[in-house]
């Protein structure tokens, strides 16, 4: 036995939703060896010792964009036609290096708030997938493929430069470290690219056997115009091309019809909520109720931290209750206990994950958050999934662990040089990123 914590309430996010208050947990070759009231017989190499500690699975973070984090805070309070504008110029000026930097920065933080996997959909996935793998979280990372194919183009997706390069990190990172790492498919939204492209990528991840990423309906506008050009919904459109013929998980799912969410239900698509991206951007939320009652699995995301702020996926929690409960019109629309298994069980199901992780349970993989509930915020605690709800926030977190492998533990992060990562964002990424033309 490896690890053992000790006296510590489990919210083991299981189908009975059990609680085990003043229990025990061990870990062994990383994986939840024994959950109990008693410790186990055989001796632990490490005891942790989990007096006034809440410990549950690892969150999912299932949309973000994490070399976003460089530009953190740049273009707030500018409205979305100038934040978009700025955004394209940075992005101009970024390269692989200040990518893998911003990304080892966003996992950190990632992994501070307690959580242990992230879906990217972003550029740089080579880059992207390195910080992950040195940083030992788990991430499905999709290339944010964008381009419109003429019809008379002389299109191969052996030779496009975009599709060249989906394939070459298939190839590379896929699968890696027992499936750690996996590499989805992706295209920004369906107003960035059109049909060609979007059966070719289909084709290709049915072929090899990957998810796909995209936004999709997060405004009234990008809706009405598809309607408009088409005569069909965004997901009506998508489906025509094949998308839906993978694992899919969507952000937003904002504007969509009841016709195209009864479709994405038998579809079996998962939804992403980015509960404080959108409010911060003025976007619609996403209709949580309608999309469960649809059949969709729905996830929880923060978006990148330059549309979110942060990463705190706490946050995001207890943003997508409120948003709910307030569009409902009655509190308790969204109970605390639905709107964790979102960030767990839920998350762990959109990013292919449902039979490694997700839950707390015997056989599955110590990916497991610790949370100090020893704060004046968090007393007295009367429901723990309450106060984890509306209470807790992720600095309240004290240990974060992958696959039995401590990640983060009390301000340290032992398979990330944080110095360094810093380093090389002030010496390198921001100079080049903010120098002026």
């Amino acid at each position: 036995m490896d690890t053992l914590i000790s006296n510590v309430t489990i919210v083991t996010m299981n189908e009975r939703m059990d609680v085990l208050f003043g229990a025990y947990l061990a870990v062994k070759d990383g994986k939840i060896a024994y959950i109990g009231k008693t410790a186990p017989a055989q001796q632990p190499k490490t005891i942790i010792d989990g007096t006034g500690m809440v410990l549950l699975p690892g969150l999912h973070n299932c949309h973000t964009h994490l070399a976003t984090a460089a530009l953190r805070s740049y273009f707030d309070d500018l409205d979305n036609a100038q934040a978009l504008e700025g955004l394209l110029q940075k992005e101009a000026k970024m390269d692989s290096r200040i990518a893998k930097a911003a990304a080892s920065l966003a996992i950190a933080e990632a992994l501070r708030f307690g959580i242990t996997s992230v879906s990217d959909l972003y550029y740089y996935p080579d880059a992207t997938a390195e910080a992950a793998a040195e940083a030992g979280i788990k991430a499905n990372i999709a290339l944010s493929s964008y381009r419109f194919i003429d019809e008379n183009e002389d299109f191969d997706f052996e030779t496009d430069e975009q599709c060249a390069e989906l394939r070459r990190v298939v190839e590379k990172w896929n699968g890696h470290d027992n499936g750690r790492i996996r590499m989805d498919a992706g295209i920004y939204a369906e107003y960035t690219s059109n049909y060609p492209l979007w059966e070719a990528l289909a084709g290709y991840a049915q072929e090899v056997g990957l998810g796909f990423q995209l936004h999709l309906a997060q405004t009234r506008g990008e809706a009405e115009s598809c309607l408009d050009r088409t005569g069909l919904g965004q997901a009506q459109l998508l489906d025509c091309h094949g998308i839906f013929g993978v694992p899919v998980t969507a952000a937003g799912c904002a504007t969509l019809s009841e016709e195209e969410l009864a479709l994405l239900g038998k579809k079996k698509v998962s939804a992403v909520a980015c509960p404080l991206a959108a409010a911060k951007a003025g976007y619609p939320q996403t209709p949580v109720l309608s999309c469960v009652k649809a059949g969709m699995n729905v996830a929880l995301g923060t978006g990148g931290t330059a549309q979110s702020g942060n990463l705190d996926l706490f946050e995001a929690i207890r943003g997508l209750v409120l948003s709910v409960n307030a569009g409902e019109g009655k509190s308790a629309a969204l109970p605390a206990a639905a709107a964790l298994m979102m960030a767990t069980s839920c998350g762990a199901r959109a990013q292919g994950r449902a039979e490694e992780c997700g839950m707390i349970k015997e056989g599955l993989d110590a990916d497991l958050c610790l949370v100090d509930f020893s704060a004046p915020h968090l007393m007295p605690c009367h429901n723990v999934l309450n106060a984890l709800v509306y209470s807790a926030k992720g600095g309240d977190v004290a240990m974060t662990m992958v696959r039995g492998k401590i990640l983060y533990q009390n301000g340290q992060f032992p398979t990330i040089d944080l110095k360094k990562v810093v380093e090389e964002l002030t010496t390198y990424a921001i100079p080049r990123l903010f120098a002026e033309a």
